[in-house]
């Protein structure tokens, strides 16, 4: 028998550009997206929380330290957050300079503190989760300054991307494919991290192998059944199970959004190509199609923000 199932699937970079607000507003509204994470240093990241507070989405902080400008203010100049051109060092570019030993974890909490703060103001309460730009909350150093945050504001859920089955996903470049598997060795270095400091998060994640080209009505289906099938074959059955013990919580990332048209958007540097390329739109519509909602209501799987599960 299936489990019950809560899904929560979350639009992420909501705030980035009014195109991609609208857009993720239009799947909220059509029941394909039941939460967002909000880039507070983005250029409609004002607009967004308005919107979200209009139409009553749930919404949570996606922390940004690799695309843009800090919202610190002493951090806009002369940090170690910083390129020469004065922005973030962008998603490879902060792993780099991490590795090196260039960060400053001091000004890494000051601009995540901040962040929390912006959005504390933006939208009138502190975010129920908390995740990370480009997967930055996971990595070496970071995740203990994030969990760090995370437990001084009470902020008690976050994501942990390890997803399940993503290795035989054969469809992914190999390029692409390695900077997942990097994503992955860092989140699984990272549970303990964040279980020390008692945050949490859903047993299962996807969202990798479903991004962009990637996602497909079946891709989705086959993601969420693989998740299912190793989740329940890891968790032994009760003697007597009854609805409630058998609830699996599933987190799906997904980026939906129309096209950025450049010079709007962006956090601080307009926006980048994955922003203005067809394949958001194409998350847009493929998350929207009726097969798949009537798949959540055959599977028993009910769609929800983190303050349900």
């Amino acid at each position: 028998r299936m489990p019950q199932v809560k899904l929560i699937v979350t639009g992420d970079d909501f705030g980035y550009c009014p195109r991609r607000n609208q857009g993720i507003v239009d799947c909220f509204l059509a029941g394909a997206v039941s939460n967002v994470s909000l880039l507070v240093n983005g250029s409609a990241a004002a607009d967004a929380a308005r919107l979200a507070g209009r139409y009553n989405i749930p919404i949570g902080l996606h922390a940004n330290l690799s695309e843009g400008s800090p919202v610190c203010e002493v951090l806009k100049t002369n940090s170690s957050l910083l390129n020469q051109d004065g922005f973030f060092h962008g998603k490879m570019g902060f792993r780099t300079a991490l590795s090196k030993g260039l960060l400053k974890m001091s000004e890494v909490k000051q601009e995540l503190r901040a962040q929390v703060e912006l959005f504390r103001e933006l939208t009138g309460h502190l975010p129920p989760h908390m995740d990370g730009h480009q997967h930055v909350h996971v990595l070496p150093e970071v995740r203990h300054v994030f969990a760090q945050v995370l437990e001084e504001y009470g902020i008690e859920y976050t994501r942990v991307p390890i997803e399940p089955g993503l290795h035989k996903c054969d469809w992914i470049a190999p390029s692409l494919m390695d900077f997942y598997r990097g994503v992955e060795e860092d989140s699984l270095n990272t549970v303990d991290v964040f279980t020390r400091h008692g945050i949490r998060w859903p047993n299962i994640y996807i969202g990798l192998s479903t991004m962009g080209k990637n996602m497909s009505v079946s891709n989705i289906w086959s993601a969420i059944d693989t998740a299912i099938g190793d989740f329940t074959s890891k968790v032994p059955s009760p003697a007597h199970p009854n609805p409630q013990s058998r609830t699996v919580t599933i987190e799906l990332m997904v980026h939906p959004g129309y096209p950025s048209i450049p010079p709007i958007g962006g956090c601080g540097e307009g926006p980048d190509d994955f922003s203005q390329s067809w394949e958001r739109l194409h998350e847009l519509q493929t998350l929207i199609k009726p097969e798949l909602q009537s798949h959540y209501k055959t599977r028993n799987i009910q769609l929800c923000s983190f303050k349900d599960i």
